[in-house]
């Protein structure tokens, strides 16, 4: 008797195990097939735009210069190849789900994860194209934070979910105290804050920079950072995230369909499964 129930104890977490990291699973199946089908994936490359190649019949969606979509298709990658890195300088136990890593430094006090990361990116967009006054992000709580009321000195205090902004120290315009601020709002700030705070967008009217997200703790969320479209208004995207814990950004495998693989098709309220996450439940997204 209690080795059949040792047996099924057995089954029961070899189950578990297998839905937990059914991703992976899946990027097995990719890593096999990708013999079958040409590569989509530019091995000597180091940005975005030329990392990826386009799918025969589909052309990259034109955006002006100087646009937050067009930051981020020239966003620069490591070389091809390049791992995950944690925080703490160790490797991310699975390094099968990306095809590159961004060129974004991770601070090592751990605070940068997933949202975190999405708000670094446009946050020096916004500062590098002389647009400091649109940074601010909600707390958790609900309560603002701007860059600018943070250079000129007022800081939170918080006593649960009642804040206020007091002057308590020196006005500060540079570019450190600019990063004080992003650790700042990677404390207080995340998935959640941004799902209740930013505008839902169906999937119909996505354009590149916008994001999708689950809400919560834990919750997820990536960016789509380019975009292209074929003669009958088909779409397809590529998607980056940071990650929880903090860790190098990175541009994510697709593991649901190899052929067009790094490239995603987004429906609304489809399951979609990115490297070690799968969003059910969740909504696009777009920064102010």
């Amino acid at each position: 008797m209690k080795k059949v129930l040792l047996i099924g104890l057995i089954l029961v977490s070899v189950g578990v195990l297998a839905f937990q990291f059914q991703p992976i699973k899946k990027a097995v199946t990719i890593v096999t097939s990708s013999i079958e089908t040409p590569s989509l994936v530019n091995k000597d490359s180091l940005s975005i735009l030329t990392r990826v190649n386009v799918p025969e019949g589909y052309k990259r969606v034109v955006y002006p210069e100087g646009s937050f979509q067009e930051y981020l298709r020239h966003y620069k990658l490591k070389p091809y190849g390049s791992k995950v890195i944690n925080y703490d300088d160790s490797e991310y136990f699975w390094q099968g789900g990306h095809i590159g890593v961004l060129e974004i430094p991770v601070p090592k006090n751990g605070l940068q994860q997933c949202a975190d990361a999405l708000i670094r990116v446009r946050s020096e967009y916004l500062w590098d194209n002389n647009r400091k006054d649109e940074i601010g992000f909600n707390f958790t709580s609900g309560h603002y934070c701007s860059w600018t009321k943070y250079a000129e000195g007022f800081r939170p205090k918080i006593n649960g979910n009642k804040v206020t902004f007091h002057k308590t120290a020196s006005a500060n315009t540079s570019k450190e105290n600019f990063y004080n601020y992003l650790n700042l709002i990677y404390m207080y700030s995340g998935t959640l804050s941004l799902y209740n705070e930013l505008e839902s967008v169906k999937a119909k009217d996505l354009k590149l920079g916008d994001m999708l997200i689950k809400g919560g703790s834990p919750g997820h969320i990536v960016m789509i950072c380019d975009e292209i479209i074929n003669e009958n208004g088909d779409k397809l995207y590529l998607l980056f995230q940071g990650n929880t814990p903090a860790q190098s950004v990175h541009l994510v495998k697709n593991l649901e369909d190899a052929t067009i693989s790094p490239w995603y098709q987004l429906k609304d309220d489809a399951v979609i499964s990115v490297s070690n996450y799968t969003f059910s439940s969740a909504k696009f997204v777009r920064f102010k």
